[in-house]
């Protein structure tokens, strides 16, 4: 069965109404698919892992030459910021920007992906589960949870 009826109405109207001189999803995954930047957002963004040696110990295999590369990049192209807590000596939390805040759904639903997809890795009964069932009080802004049609909720 074909099932270009689960695609949204955009992609399958046959092309954008304004032409693309880039495919928007390659221009993100320029900044976003490097290795370990998905990663340090995650840190900073749902787990709010803000400092350089606690995202470092997080992240078993990222040496701070690489994690400093990627804070630095991650800063450059508008995601995060640094905010200077003490001057002497020198610490530094990583906080997100409004564009770091809009890489929370993608986040996200790298997380519900894993959960449902990679089960068999990501938890011990190898059982797939939904955002429902690992974060059963949490609800989002306007009250729904993922998943959930506003009459539902």
């Amino acid at each position: 069965m074909h099932r270009n009826h689960l695609l949204p109405t955009v992609c399958r109207t046959g092309g954008p109404a304004v032409p693309f001189v880039t495919c928007p999803i390659h221009a993100a995954v320029g900044v976003l698919g490097k290795k370990w930047t998905l990663l340090i957002l995650r840190d900073i963004a749902l787990r709010k892992i803000t400092r350089f040696n606690q995202i470092r110990r997080s992240l078993p295999g990222l040496t701070p030459r690489v994690l400093t590369l990627r804070l630095q990049e991650l800063e450059e192209a508008g995601f995060l910021r640094a905010r200077v807590i003490k001057e002497s000596p020198r610490v530094v939390e990583w906080e997100l920007t409004e564009k770091g805040n809009d890489t929370i759904p993608i986040l996200t639903g790298f997380l519900a992906f894993g959960a449902k997809w990679c089960a068999d890795q990501v938890f011990e009964d190898h059982r797939p589960r939904t955002m429902a069932e690992l974060y059963p009080s949490s609800e989002p802004a306007g009250g729904q949870r993922a998943g959930e049609s506003p009459a539902e909720g």
